[in-house]
């Protein structure tokens, strides 16, 4: 049974086009971005269905639950059935809910479907399995770069543009437009992706029952996964924190300057194919410890802040912001080569288990992050994602 995948792999190696990896680019993006539309719109939203907003402001919370429910519950059926049978029925199923959210009569029909977006938004994680499955070992690196440039985009620019087109023509339009972005994505995808055979036949509780034998069978998974969890839980520590941090002496500035530092996210985005052409040539463990190293000196940098004046303060958070950008994307595009080498017939489910220690990350991120701004002002966030990014570096040197 296992020759049957490696023999498909091999014919599929030859059907990877520069187009088609824009494609999946484009789709990886495209569904990332749906579970952030909203954020940028909760204000207008509350009042217009006349919603407080502490009930509004669960719509991210339970977008970002389902993301994570999706990434541990659906994306290992990618090795269980046709990913490309996946991709689409998951596409169909994020449309639906996109609309739902557009013609929603009250509050908790948005929740419900703020729920279904961030389940079905996890296509993202199935292009980016398909696209290592397509891609030569050779070129894995790239491919999975430029893929993850697309859905970092995604990330960066889906709140911009919902802020932009709610202002204009409101909220519902917007989500007209996210479910009409993504019945056009998904149209191209089955014209545009190939079939993927079956790499097992588990059922389904054995086959997340996988998930951990995956994880006491390959230490490279558990140092990637544990390592990138400490990188995004600095990562998530610093954005948490930082429109409260400038709001208050000395800066005084506005939820739109903290939205301003989120354009740094391009560097990263920029980073990610640059980082796969450096894993496909240095080996991609080099290239993890690099951004594990780049994101330390970044965040620890930070620490010079209370000695500037305010406009070389707001620089060097820039700076930090576009390094540690760098560092944490370059070690995820690392990490997910290395990963997606261990073993063909279950890239899927290693994606889970890798993106599961990234959402934990995040958590304890958002958490710790706020524990230390309210005890110790911004030194202590910048101490967090210090010791966070240190604590990958060392995971990374032991290796």
């Amino acid at each position: 049974m296992s020759s049957i995948p490696v023999m498909h792999e091999e014919k599929q190696l030859s059907d990877l086009s520069p187009a088609r990896v824009v494609l999946m680019a484009t789709g990886a993006g495209l569904a990332v971005a749906s579970i952030y539309y909203s954020q940028p719109m909760l204000g207008v939203l509350a009042g217009d269905i006349h919603a407080d907003a502490t009930a509004v402001g669960w719509m991210p919370t339970l977008t970002q639950l389902g993301y994570a429910l999706g990434i541990l519950l659906l994306a290992p059926l990618g090795d269980r059935i046709d990913r490309r049978r996946v991709i689409l029925v998951k596409s169909v199923l994020l449309c639906a809910a996109l609309m739902a959210m557009a013609v929603a009569p009250s509050v908790g029909w948005l929740l419900a479907a703020s729920l279904l977006v961030g389940l079905m938004a996890t296509l993202a994680q199935d292009i980016v399995p398909a696209a290592a499955a397509l891609a030569p070992a050779a070129r894995r690196g790239k491919v999975v770069g430029m893929v993850m440039t697309g859905l970092l985009l995604g990330i960066l620019l889906s709140r911009v543009i919902s802020g932009t087109v709610s202002e204009y023509w409101g909220w519902r339009a917007m989500f007209v437009a996210a479910a009409g972005s993504i019945a056009l994505l998904g149209a191209a995808l089955w014209r545009g992706l190939p079939s993927f055979a079956p790499t097992t036949q588990l059922g389904y509780p054995r086959l997340l029952g996988t998930l951990a034998s995956l994880w006491r069978q390959h230490g490279v998974l558990r140092r990637a996964a544990v390592a990138q969890g400490l990188l995004s839980l600095g990562f998530s520590a610093f954005w948490s924190t930082l429109a409260v941090m400038l709001h208050q002496p000395p800066f005084h500035l506005g939820s739109a300057a903290a939205g301003a530092f989120g354009l740094a996210g391009a560097a990263g985005a920029l980073a990610a194919p640059l980082a796969g052409r450096l894993a496909d040539r240095r080996g991609p463990g080099w290239v993890s410890r690099l951004g594990a190293a780049v994101a330390l000196l970044s965040f620890a940098a930070m620490a010079l802040t209370p000695w500037l004046p305010m406009h070389l303060q707001l620089a060097l958070l820039v700076a930090g912001a576009v390094g540690f950008d760098l560092g944490i994307q370059a070690a995820l595009v690392a990490h997910q080569t290395l990963v997606y080498g261990l073993d063909a017939a279950a890239r899927s489910r290693l994606n889970a288990v890798l993106m599961g220690g990234v959402f934990v990350g995040m958590a304890m991120g958002g958490l710790l992050g706020s524990l230390a701004l309210a005890a110790w002002g911004w030194m202590g966030v910048v101490a967090v994602a210090s010791l966070s990014s240190a604590a990958a570096l060392v995971v990374r040197l032991r290796t």
